[in-house]
């Protein structure tokens, strides 16, 4: 049977296993955030690009 210092050691272990979990879980969130904002704020752009390429496109007689 494990001693009350191995079970305390272990409660510590799990605690500090938890926190760097929840840090990574905030970080992950954040980056996501990040990313998602990045691809709003580029929308208008692509709409632009895919705009004038289907226009030349159209002129060039492409499809």
């Amino acid at each position: 049977m494990a001693s009350l210092r191995d079970i305390q050691r272990r409660i510590k272990s799990v605690k500090n296993t938890q926190q760097i979990t929840k840090a990574m879980k905030m970080v992950s969130a954040a980056k996501l955030r990040r990313a998602q904002e990045d691809i709003t704020a580029a929308r208008p752009y692509a709409e632009k690009m895919e705009e004038l390429v289907k226009g030349m496109a159209g002129r060039c007689g492409g499809e």
